[in-house]
């Protein structure tokens, strides 16, 4: 085992795809997910005291035994009034609210329809679902109709993320929730990159209008915008109960720790309370997008291709070096294959901050294409004088 494990090493060194969990130092954060800077809001953090006090540091067992106290209810209490849903359960982590309600909604009884471009969480879900499952071209509504059309199954989940986390576009909930609403299916939209970015932070299912209807629900997770660390499903009251009583991730999985509960819950609080957070950072986003000469996305992620994996890898480190984080995503992390910069903005960026990012981004960038296509160049004369004329 341990010789196939150095012989993975070597592979992904000579792909340019070895990563790093290491801590970072003080730099301008074009990387992390914390959309709204609420992770470090004094509200939040002291929402997240107090829960340390009055709970202690760990919920001491699952949610059905006897692992649920008040702040879990009041974080469900403030995702529903922030969302709009009628009904939320909170789960330890975004990725097992995916796996848990995917695997309760799944089964022989019902396809699987999912975008190409969602995430890994979505995709592990439907995995264990065990259902017949069908992967649509990204942002493709005439495919998942034609396979709304021709199912032979009594059920159908439609899988979709309202943004991507990777390419920054959106999908088109209204359409993918009419088509739904047609074919007596059911749309699951991941907002981990909607809540606390659209329609004014309140989500792109409620800017929709779709918050409470019958053929919608949602995940979110409390990681991003939320600036904590947790998941929910957001639906009806049915689509809950069944939950509680179905999902092995809930059922089998210690409770979300309430600390981080409380915390999510005041950060959802203040985001509905202060819509101006999502303008900033939407206008952030704008900004950053423009100056690394991408066109905006529809949320906080701006992507930027670069090429080859070792080649991301290399200016990301160099970045790094000039104090400036930025996310380097390579395969298998690239739904398209494509090696790119994500840059995210933040609603707490300051100007000067958004400049010195910038100039380093766009520089690093402009330096990197210039020597690419150098290096084109040297390829092909070189070609001409290895086969005169």
């Amino acid at each position: 085992m341990d010789a196939w494990l150095h012989s993975r090493a070597e592979v992904r060194e000579r792909r340019g795809l070895q990563r790093s969990a290491t801590p970072q130092g003080t730099v301008i954060d074009l990387a992390s997910n914390d959309y709204l800077g609420l992770s470090a809001d004094a509200r939040v953090i002291e929402a997240s005291t107090q829960a340390l006090h009055d709970h202690g540091a760990g919920a001491r067992a699952s949610r059905v035994v006897c692992g649920t106290n008040q702040a879990h209810q009041y974080l469900e209490e403030q995702l529903c009034l922030l969302t709009g849903h009628d009904s939320a359960l909170a789960f330890s982590s975004g990725y097992t609210a995916n796996l848990g309600v995917l695997a309760a909604l799944g089964g022989p009884g019902t396809l699987m329809i999912f975008d190409a471009h969602v995430h890994a969480s979505l995709r592990d879900g439907i995995k264990l679902s065990r259902s017949p499952a069908v992967e649509v071209p990204h942002n493709d509504l005439n495919a998942i109709a034609a396979a709304l059309a021709g199912r032979t199954q009594p059920r159908a989940v439609v899988v979709l993320e309202s943004i991507y986390s990777v390419l920054g576009d959106a999908a088109d909930l209204a359409a993918a929730a009419g088509l739904c609403a047609t074919y007596d299916a059911l749309l699951l939209v991941d907002e981990a990159h909607g809540i606390g970015v659209a329609g004014g932070g309140r989500g792109a299912v409620a800017a929709a209008g779709l918050a409470g209807s019958v053929h919608v629900a949602a995940t979110a997770t409390l990681s991003k915008a939320l600036g904590s660390q947790g998941g929910a499903v957001l639906g009806s009251t049915l689509l809950r109960e069944h939950l509680v009583n179905t999902a092995r991730t809930f059922i089998f999985d210690t409770a979300l720790a309430p600390a981080a509960a409380a915390a999510g819950a005041r950060a959802a609080a203040i985001v509905r309370e202060e819509p101006g957070l999502a303008a900033a950072l939407l206008r952030n986003a704008e900004v950053l997008a423009q100056r690394c000469g991408v066109a905006p996305s529809a949320g906080a992620v701006q992507s930027v291709p670069v090429g080859s994996a070792a080649l991301a890898a290399e200016i990301a480190t160099e970045l790094r070096l000039e104090g400036v984080s930025v996310g380097c995503f390579r395969p298998p992390s690239v739904p398209d294959g494509v090696s790119r910069l994500r840059l995210t903005a933040r609603g707490n960026l300051t100007a000067q901050e958004l400049d010195t990012g910038t100039t380093a981004v766009a520089r690093v960038l402009a330096a990197a294409n210039s020597a690419a296509e150098n290096s084109a160049m040297a390829s092909i004369n070189h070609g001409k004088a290895s086969n005169p004329a």
